[in-house]
């Protein structure tokens, strides 16, 4: 079976090639000196420092392979050629919430830029799934453990890159 790739934003495929290549050239070179110096304390079988940092190197390379298989699968989506008529991933919604009638402003990102305070959410959770090319009027419903909440679409417009 074929991995489905993630989508991203440019600036997101950007961000994660810039970490993966920091991890690959100085988290790497870290992690190798504070193995040698752990190294050279002798007895490696009741050494704490060693077995921490043999610990973050395996961290570190799962990390790397993590990113690496995440990069190679992306979907890389082109902003300038998003309809904003509709929602997609690099939009910015304002909704309102059907029963509170309080309105929220949400910007749709891919998961790797999730960030609750910046009101940043995946297009993967619940209510970015749901809201997804939906049009400004339309109600949606979304199911949540508590029962149904129903937003309704009060502006699209294009987020800040």
């Amino acid at each position: 079976m074929a991995e489905q790739g993630k989508i991203l934003t440019k600036a997101s495929y950007q961000k994660l090639q810039e970490e993966l290549e920091d991890l690959k050239v100085n988290k790497r070179k870290e992690i190798a000196q504070k193995i040698k110096e752990a190294r050279e304390q002798g007895d490696l079988s009741e050494n704490a420092e060693y077995d921490a940092a043999k610990d973050e190197q395996r961290d570190i390379e799962a990390h790397i392979e993590e990113l690496e298989n995440l990069l190679k699968t992306a979907e890389i989506i082109d902003q300038k050629k998003i309809d904003f008529d509709k929602i997609h991933m690099g939009c910015k919604v304002k909704i309102r919430d059907m029963g509170t009638r309080r309105e929220m402003t949400y910007e749709i990102v891919p998961s790797t830029e999730v960030n609750s305070r910046e009101k940043k959410i995946s297009y993967e959770s619940p209510i970015g799934a749901a809201l997804m090319n939906k049009e400004v009027g339309e109600v949606v419903e979304i199911q949540i453990p508590a029962g149904t909440v129903r937003y309704k679409v009060l502006e699209i417009q294009k987020a800040e890159v």
